[in-house]
């Protein structure tokens, strides 16, 4: 197999890492100002060697796993003001390659969980305890709603009016008449103006539109 574009050595523990805090960092959606990172399996037992640690701050920095800064990404956080932290997790029956990432930032907050699967392909699974479905790989949006009947309808329909063909959709709630979460992995990202009425519905509590990594 030709892996991805990168700088190495590992496509799982380097590229796969850094595009997973590459999709936290989006996300969040502001610059983050502290980021803790919870390393399980064989991200904490060998993620030392394989430039894990590198590759989680680079791709939280917002660089691409094929930046040839990823090897200087401590010192550019440093220099940004961005704190980070390391420590070993136990997340129980999740991939060995799996790290909880904590983003804060101005305004926002956020816990993201995901895995990096080999050859460069992850995908988060873990949203603020929304079970979801990001893999980086196309446009996706993500949308957390008050759970009350024909949202998902709701904004289906602004997709298919923008000419926005959706690809996979997982839903999730809390509990009944909570709040729930939305993941939609889609053709091609949903147009400015459908996206701000989107925003403006009643009970939209918070999008990201997400582009590929």
């Amino acid at each position: 197999m030709i892996g991805p574009v990168m700088v190495g050595p590992s496509s799982s523990h380097t590229a796969g890492a850094c595009r997973l805090a590459l999709l936290a960092r989006h996300l969040l959606g502001e610059k983050p100002k502290r980021v803790e990172f919870g390393l399980h399996g064989s991200f904490a037992k060998t993620g030392a060697g394989h430039g894990t640690h590198l590759a989680l701050v680079a791709g939280v920095l917002g660089l691409s796993p094929d930046d040839e800064r990823l090897k200087e990404s401590f010192a550019l956080a440093e220099r940004e003001g961005l704190e980070v932290a390391f420590k070993e997790v136990e997340l129980g029956d999740v991939h060995p390659n799996t790290v909880r990432m904590v983003l804060e930032g101005e305004k926002e907050h956020l816990t993201v969980t995901g895995s990096s699967l080999g050859g460069g392909l992850v995908r988060i699974f873990d949203l603020e305890g929304f079970e979801v479905r990001i893999t980086g790989q196309a446009p996706t949006l993500v949308v957390k709603n008050v759970d009350t009947p024909g949202v998902v309808a709701r904004v289906a329909r602004i997709l298919a009016d923008d000419e926005v063909n959706i690809a996979h959709l997982t839903v999730s709630r809390k509990k009944r008449g909570g709040e729930a979460m939305m993941s939609l992995e889609v053709d091609r990202p949903l147009s400015e103006i459908p996206l701000l009425y989107l925003q403006s519905l009643s009970y939209i509590l918070w999008v990201r539109q997400l582009p590929p990594v």
